[in-house]
């Protein structure tokens, strides 16, 4: 398994492409007037309590007042609180909390009006970006991630990340982290730390602590509210720090500054893998040249298609997505109905889990499946999409197929959902239709059809198309037809057609029927 990251930047954002073996499969943007992203921690100002939520809204900035629950508050919120003031008074410049007195912790089932009042000045993080009519979710419970662990502030307890399931290597990061860590900071130690040796994980430590002391300084000299008191490190940084392992082969950068943040970065956290960082100077742009910008076009549609003829339908509500999977028109070499399904249903639920990390869905998906009659093929989809899905970072739970053959996710959403427009302006009358660059797609998957169907092996087969396909199908030596040629081992006439509109497409034999797969 290859994996590349492919960074595209411009004058307003930077784009990173995420492949796998030459598929695309994450895709994140980070637009530079972005105040509020997840992790960033701002001093800011209580606006209003409501009892009803229990909750407070919380003026960070942002047009609409952040979301402050009770239960986010934090049993050391009073702590917190006490620490902040002796900052700003000057009463204390022990960043460490050595020396720190802790105060009672706050109950777990009181009134956030009765913790926080109007006009109060806290510290608090932004824990979901602002999504549609809705501020930022933040929370007062701080903590910094790093590569290896997270840091939590106020506490002593250390965490191990669920994925790590041998025993004796979470009592050895256990003990390594206990030996290591201040006094009144928690950690909760990442996957990635695993078989890692103790300087790494100290060298980790240290930054964060770092950033931490960097953060409490700012505060004595802060004159306005709300201010941002520590950024999240920059998006090429942190998707680095989530994603990066010993399978990647490439990262390829086409900004010269970039390029320089990205090995700064690679040089601290695997400065054996900097030799894989390339800057990409040719004139043909970079997500074209890594067949990034066609995988987009037919990825984020209303309609996925798939291999052998099934395809998906997504659609977005303001409650939840929904996805449906069908056969559509296809031909195998399935025995019954129930192996056709479930043929079907094992390709789409590969793809879904794709589809989910490349649009960055959250919230409650519902995947509508072809009805299985087999409890022992539900249960080997069911399995084959938590397989799936065990790659993806989010946090998400998979509910067993129900009755009714629906299968319910629950994705966390911190962030909006990636969406991009696919469709362009009709070139024949007013409206939208999908992009061309689909079309040479759905040519491609009927043509492969139609050349394995056994009642056209022996038959010619051409194409119409309107004249402009047919230029572009005829277009240099190495043709996308010279290559149907290689393929296939049949040479396909393509005929233009005046009267074809510009997505029209049919094929024939040499006697001009109509040859369907």
């Amino acid at each position: 398994m290859n994996k590349e990251l492919i960074i595209r930047s411009n004058s307003s954002a930077v784009d990173f492409a995420l492949l796998k073996d030459g598929k695309l499969i994450e895709l994140n943007k980070e637009v530079e007037d972005n105040k509020f992203s997840v992790g960033d921690i701002f001093y800011a100002k209580v606006r209003k309590s409501v009892s009803g939520l229990n909750a407070a809204f919380v003026n960070v900035g942002h047009e609409k007042d952040g979301f402050l629950h009770y239960h986010d508050l934090g049993p050391k919120l009073p702590s917190l609180l006490k620490f902040i003031k002796q900052i700003s008074t000057g009463k204390t410049k022990d960043y460490l909390l050595k020396n720190f007195k802790f105060e009672a912790e706050i109950e777990k089932t009181g009134k956030v009006s009765d913790i926080l009042n109007s006009n109060q000045h806290i510290l608090v993080q932004v824990v979901k970006e602002p999504i549609s009519t809705k501020g930022p979710r933040i929370s007062s419970e701080l903590s910094l991630a790093g590569r290896y662990m997270v840091l939590v502030p106020f506490s002593d307890r250390i965490s191990i990340s669920q994925k790590i399931e041998d025993r004796e290597e979470k009592n050895r990061l256990k003990r390594l982290v206990q030996s290591i860590r201040p006094k009144n900071f928690g950690v909760i130690i990442r996957t990635v730390a695993q078989d890692k040796k103790v300087a790494e994980l100290d060298a980790d430590l240290q930054q964060l602590l770092t950033r931490w002391k960097k953060m409490c300084a700012s505060l004595s000299k802060i004159n306005k509210y709300p201010t941002k008191v520590l950024s999240e490190i920059n998006r090429s940084s942190s998707i680095l720090r989530d994603i990066f392992d010993d399978s990647f082969t490439g990262i390829h950068v086409d900004d010269k500054g970039l390029l320089e943040e990205v090995q700064d970065y690679l040089e601290t956290i695997a400065p054996k893998k900097k030799g894989i960082v390339k800057h990409y100077a040719n004139s043909l742009p970079i997500f074209e040249k890594y067949g990034i910008e066609r995988q987009i076009k037919t990825a984020f549609g209303k309609t996925v298609s798939m291999q052998k003829g099934a395809y998906l339908v997504i659609e977005h509500t303001e409650a939840l997505h929904v996805i449906d999977v069908n056969s559509g028109n296809r031909s195998n070499k399935a025995k019954s109905q129930e192996d056709t399904a479930m043929e079907v249903n094992m390709i789409s639920a590969t793809e879904i889990a794709r589809q989910l990390r490349l649009r960055d869905m959250g919230g409650i998906i519902v995947i509508d499946f072809i009805d299985l009659a087999s409890s022992e093929n539900r249960r080997k989809l069911f399995e084959h999409l938590k397989e799936e899905m065990s790659s993806d970072r989010t946090k998400h739970k998979i509910l067993p197929p129900s009755k009714f053959g629906l299968i319910q996710i629950t994705r966390q959403r911190v962030r909006p959902e990636m969406n991009i427009k696919t469709k362009e302006p009709n070139p024949n009358i007013n409206g939208e239709v999908e992009a061309p660059i689909v079309l040479l797609d759905k040519i491609n998957a009927d043509l492969n059809k139609i050349v394995k169907h056994a009642k056209h092996r022996k038959k010619k087969v051409q194409l119409h198309v309107h004249p402009f396909i047919a230029a572009y199908l005829n277009q240099g030596v190495f043709s996308i037809r010279t290559k149907w040629w290689w393929e296939h081992k049949k040479w396909i006439k393509i005929v233009p057609r005046d009267a074809y509109q510009y997505l029209h497409y049919r094929f024939s034999d040499q006697n001009n029927k109509a040859l369907r797969a």
